[in-house]
């Protein structure tokens, strides 16, 4: 499909979150309030729950939170499941459902990820992922098939399902609408829900989603390389390559400001920090120049697929949240895979230093486990026809999951279900954002306003607005495939000094 057809798609009317944006004009909300007499009569019977208990929680104005019934409760899908879930109904409701992702190998049921969805008025449905274990590396759990199928699609299924009943019970009024928001593994459950259940949401939010195994046997080759003889690199190390980088592209965007804009078009090669013969300090051994190419250039498998994905030039002072690229320990277990291994890979022991980009990254993705985990199914026809909407999201700067793995997941929709992703489908990268969060680039986005605004009037949102926390940030963000580049005029806080365009 033609990139600049699929924008265009959408017409003039652009989103802007924080500008003005014309949009058609909706009914006044009707607000449905409740109090703590409706709370005390939820049991376990009001969502076809195993068992459940529901506590009415005053509001708590220095926290900006309202009163709020908090119903816990425990779901079976059958013999040996146990999927816990946690719904907060809001004292006065805005008609809406907040269903919320987790992360790693662990759900999440905590006030902290429910806070924004509550202040709004959102009833929100949250899961552990049917185990209890908040260790987003541990999923040992995993020895149980039963746990597994749960983790990999059906418990945010299950909490979907149960959290409508209960919301029609306790308000006595149906939803008027469905969302879903997730990152990283919750950006991989925001996907399932698209794929498998398509009528569960009316729109979704994926953020940086760990949607193939494809992050775990990246985490392993990326351990690899930086542990080959002479391949490791000091904190002090990176920084010196990122800033040797940024020297080198961070103008490219229009606008020196520690990011960079597009990290695909940027040239700089790592030779230029290697060492002279006979010097060393402040700059690169030979092993340390191969490495670094290796990490840009990413790894195939002969099929053609990625092995190892690709890392982004600009991010590398952020690589060892994720990356053991000073050679020691890797405090992820490989994106968890070491542990995983043993369980869904049953008399196939394999030597995790000698990771092997085609026999055993084709074992494991062919694997029953990746059968039901990976959400990497772009056929979205069901869902956009039931009137979905989708935003994908991912930073630039990412070093766990790749921006280039959600690149390809577009890429991919677009094929699958053609003019019709114009209207449905979204996708945006941020720079210098980490993964999720964090980064020297602008890593704030109201996500949940632009899909409730794109959902209510029906225009597709080609440009947002991202800040940082502090407000030392706010750029222009554009729709996939284009990206923003700054005039020179003016403020470069001001957004409308930016301007969409493809590279």
């Amino acid at each position: 499909m033609n990139l600049s057809r699929f924008l265009a798609g959408a017409g003039a009317a652009a989103l802007v979150v924080g500008c003005a944006a014309e949009t058609e004009e909706e009914a006044p909300v009707e607000i449905a309030k409740v109090d703590a007499s409706q709370c005390a009569a939820v049991d376990a019977g009001t969502l076809g729950a195993a068992e459940a208990s529901a506590t009415w929680v005053a509001a708590n104005a220095e926290e900006g939170l309202p009163a709020y019934c908090e119903v816990i409760a425990t779901l079976r899908s059958g013999e040996g499941s146990n999927i816990g879930v946690v719904y907060r109904l809001p004292e006065q409701w805005n008609g809406k459902i907040l269903g919320l992702g987790g992360g790693g190998w662990a759900g999440n049921v905590t006030l902290e990820t429910a806070r924004e969805g509550l202040k709004e008025g959102y009833a929100t449905a949250q899961t552990d992922g049917g185990h209890e274990s908040t260790d987003p590396w541990d999923n040992d759990w995993a020895e149980s098939p039963q746990a597994r199928t749960d983790f990999a699609y059906r418990a945010i299924h299950e909490m979907t399902v149960a959290g409508k009943e209960l919301v029609a019970a306790f308000y006595d009024r149906a939803h008027d609408k469905a969302y879903f928001q997730g990152c990283s593994t919750g950006g991989r459950m925001a996907l399932m829900e698209a794929q498998r259940y398509p009528t569960d949401y009316d729109a979704i939010i994926s953020g940086a989603p760990v949607y193939t195994l494809q992050v775990q046997t990246t985490a392993i080759l990326r351990n690899n390389l930086f542990g080959e003889p002479g391949a490791s690199f000091t904190d002090e190390e990176l920084t010196m390559v990122s800033r040797a980088v940024l020297a080198a592209c961070d103008r490219d965007d229009g606008l020196e400001d520690g990011v960079i804009g597009d990290p695909r078009q940027c040239d700089w090669q790592p030779s230029t920090l290697q060492c002279a013969q006979g010097k060393s300090g402040d700059c690169l051994s030979v092993a340390q120049v191969k490495a670094l190419e290796a990490a840009y250039a990413g790894i195939r498998s002969s099929d053609g697929n990625w092995a190892m994905f690709p890392l982004s030039k600009g991010g590398e002072a952020s690589w060892p949240m994720y990356i053991s690229t000073g050679g020691g320990e890797d405090v992820t277990n490989g994106g968890g895979l070491m542990t995983l291994w043993n369980n869904v890979m049953t008399g196939r022991p394999v030597a995790f230093g000698n990771f092997n980009k085609d026999r055993d990254v084709q074992a494991l993705r062919t694997s029953t486990f990746a059968e039901i985990y990976e959400a990497k199914d772009p056929d979205l026809s069901e869902f956009f026809a039931n009137g979905g909407k989708l935003i994908l999201w991912h930073g630039e700067s990412d070093p766990g999951p790749s921006p280039v793995g959600s690149n390809d997941y577009a890429e991919a929709v677009l094929a699958a279900n053609g003019d019709t992703t114009s209207a449905s489908f979204r996708h945006f990268l941020l720079p210098g954002v980490e993964h999720c969060r964090g980064g020297p680039g602008a890593d704030l986005v109201d996500w949940l306003a632009a899909i409730d605004t794109w959902h209510s009037s029906g225009h597709a949102p080609n440009t947002l607005t991202a800040t940082k926390a502090d407000g030392s940030m706010k750029r222009r963000i554009c729709a996939w495939p284009q990206t923003a580049r700054y005039d020179g005029k003016s403020d470069p806080n001001n957004i409308e000094n930016w301007r969409c365009g493809e590279t």
